[in-house]
């Protein structure tokens, strides 16, 4: 009853957890999705349009482009007449602080002249006097007006009729009379007598200014709700070019408001939840055992919820294209870490939610499509660095030739290609090879193993191969042998070779804490011959637990720990129970202290390791190697493990158990084949 609640139990967490993922993805996404409504094209002027009828929906104005509204701007702001304020004010503190400087008439000038200077600069005044700098900007137009505000009146003027304090001051010396005492007049500094009446009213023309750019319509004409704008074929001229271009800002405008934001919003999250509904019924119905790993689960939804997050935000911010964005390298890592169809179906999920958030979604998932392919394709099995470097360069090219295509479909035309798509492709490639150190990344990330790494842990100049090589080089010969036997297996029946050769490296590291324990590491002494065999049975099932310590303590990745642990499953050091039991025939002998800890074989490239390593470690026992003999040697000991239940718990068949069989008799017959005797030569 406990068995079928803990089931029933298990069966609805596993419920809640897909439905969970699904939830916090879903929201995720639509999250970061942008929110603009409406259709978008490709278009330009003078080339044809490749798409359906299009017919406004609304009523819509068909507004200017930026350049014309800017040239009306500039028009205004040029016949726009700045106010200036008529400061009375100025002219009689002015006057009257010369009239008290010179009370006793001017040095070395007869009194008259006091009088002509006071008239000429009331005379000035009444003209109008402006700040030089600015005098001198708008003489530059010598039709320039300002308008004079005095009162509650304004008046347009020429700026020619007014004088700067500059030239005011040479207007004093006009008179002939002044001009014949011109050096006298000059120490009196009368310069310091012409001030600006004409004072600039920054505010009045400022308000001026906005007031007659208001007035500048942004629109200029409009189309009406059911009016045809293009048809496929014609033409894009000018007025079209407009139009289209209006037809998407309104569209755009209008899906700002609530309603429309709204609506777009249900929109998503119903589109991304089938796409993610779909991807995880693909997992529960033909990768189930990926999605009772969360380790997969976790790679795989964080890499088709991590690229539409970034499509979104470089679609929103307006940032670069996102063709520079890798996307073959989710399909790459997927491919590297499981398998080709896993990574096909998230490619393709991936791409058409980036698709919601793009323009051009057509061109962009063909494009993206034909890329992820092309990686998957070109990387069946990374193990050196040059296979990033040539997916790269595939993925470039075939996602330049599928866009060119799609330009020759569209245009009918090469001349006009967009040369900038090519480069956004070489960028695209130059990031891919970026996956080659995010790979460890995501080792690191997920607990993955790449052939990368098995073939880095394989070599035997360094790490713990090394030291076994050196503390039990007996042990390191026999291991190598199961390598090659497990490889050999496993590249018969399909299995990962790579994987179960690395594994067979390590399975005996745990023999270094006691080589001399172990035959193959024996030199005519066997220090099991004076100890009891219960101890013998503890040292020699030691080297699983010693090993699993080895591989932790150099961080060993989990697969191949489970190498260590499973490569004897629960089985028995039989040799030292048999010798135990015929010594006391009459007791009931444990079987734990003699036993392996386990557990038994759970991956088919693990049951491999085991056949392999038992049927090598025995053959070296065999008297005479015949094929009769080894044949009967590779049947009782694989056999022996089948009945005794070492492989229910791993998916190996039959039929890979019969190929294992055979290759362990071909390539034990290679091995132990007996030379011929050369004849000696007779003198």
């Amino acid at each position: 009853m406990d068995r079928i609640d803990r089931t029933e139990m298990h069966y609805w967490r596993n419920i809640f957890t897909r439905i969970g993922i699904i939830f916090v993805t879903v929201a995720l996404i639509v999250w970061f999705l942008p929110r603009e409504e409406g259709q978008h094209f490709r278009y330009g002027i003078d080339r044809p349009w490749t798409y359906g009828s299009v017919i406004a929906k609304f009523d819509f104005p068909v507004y200017k482009t930026e350049e014309v509204i800017q040239h009306e701007k500039d028009s205004v702001v040029k016949t726009l007449q700045p106010y200036y304020n008529y400061a009375p004010d100025v002219e009689k503190q002015m006057v009257e602080k010369f009239l008290a400087d010179f009370q006793n008439g001017m040095p070395g000038l007869p009194s008259s002249f006091k009088n002509l200077v006071y008239n000429q600069l009331h005379r000035l005044y009444q003209a109008g006097i402006m700040n030089t700098p600015e005098y001198n900007a708008m003489m530059k137009d010598t039709t320039a007006m300002v308008r004079v505000v005095t009162g509650k009146e304004a008046q347009a003027m020429r700026v020619s009729s007014f004088y700067s304090t500059l030239s005011a001051y040479e207007q004093l010396f006009q008179d002939a009379r002044l001009e014949s005492q011109r050096q006298a007049l000059q120490k009196c500094n009368l310069n310091e007598y012409l001030e600006p009446n004409l004072i600039y009213d920054k505010n009045r023309t400022e308000i001026e200014r906005t007031d007659r750019l208001s007035t500048i319509p942004i629109a200029s004409g409009m189309v009406l709700a059911g009016q045809k704008i293009i048809d496929r074929g014609e033409i894009v001229d000018d007025y079209t070019f407009r139009v289209l271009d209006s037809f998407e800002r309104e569209m755009k405008r209008r899906s700002a408001t609530e309603s429309e934001l709204a609506t777009t919003t249900i929109g998503q999250i119903i589109f991304v939840t089938i796409m993610m509904l779909l991807f995880t019924l693909y997992l529960a119905l033909f990768r189930r055992d990926y999605f009772d790993k969360p380790r997969s689960i976790m790679m795989l939804y964080a890499l088709i919820t991590l690229f539409p997050i970034l499509v979104s935000l470089m679609v929103q911010h307006n940032f670069f294209s996102i063709y520079i964005l890798p996307f073959a390298m989710a399909p790459m890592f997927i491919r590297v870490f499981m398998d080709s169809r896993t990574a096909f179906i998230s490619h393709a999920i991936m791409i058409l939610i980036c698709g919601a958030a793009v323009k051009y979604q057509y061109e962009f998932i063909i494009v993206q499509l034909v890329a992820g392919l092309t990686a998957i394709y070109s990387l069946r099995d990374l193990s050196r660095r040059a296979q990033v470097f040539k997916t790269a360069i595939l993925v470039t090219l075939a996602s330049g030739a599928v866009f060119f295509a799609l330009q020759l479909m569209q245009d009918n035309v090469v001349i006009g290609i967009d040369t900038d798509m090519y480069i956004y492709f070489v960028i695209n490639g130059v990031l891919l090879l970026l996956a080659y150190p995010l790979m460890y990344l995501i080792e690191r990330t997920f607990n993955f193993t790449s052939n990368v790494t098995l073939f880095e842990l394989s070599n035997t100049n360094k790490g713990l191969l090394r030291d076994l090589s050196e503390i039990a080089p007996g042990t390191f010969q026999h291991s190598i042998t199961v390598g090659n036997l497990a490889a050999e297996i496993a590249n018969r029946i399909e299995a990962n070779s790579i994987l179960v050769r690395t594994g067979a490296l390590y399975h005996d590291i745990g023999k270094m804490a006691n080589p001399v324990f172990f035959t193959e590491n024996q030199v005519g002494v066997n220090p099991h011959d004076n100890m009891p065999y219960t101890e013998s049975a503890r040292i020699v099932i030691s080297h699983v637990t010693e090993g699993l310590k080895m591989a932790e303590k150099a961080g060993l990745p989990a697969i191949i720990k489970n190498f260590i642990l499973t490569h004897h499953g629960r089985g028995m050091t039989k040799y030292f129970y048999i010798k135990q039991q015929n010594e006391h025939p009459n007791e009931q002998i444990d079987r734990e202290p003699f036993t392996y800890p386990g557990p038994n074989p759970f991956t088919r490239e693990q049951a491999i390791l085991m056949m392999a390593d038992a049927v090598e470690a025995a053959s070296r026992s065999l008297n005479e190697y015949t094929e009769e003999s080894i044949a009967a040697l590779v049947g009782r000991i694989i056999d022996a493990q089948v009945s005794e239940g070492y492989f229910r718990e791993c998916p190996i068949t039959f039929r890979d158990i019969a190929q294992a069989k055979l290759v362990l008799i071909e390539r034990l017959k290679s091995i132990y084949h007996t030379r011929i005797q050369y004849p000696e030569l007779k003198r």
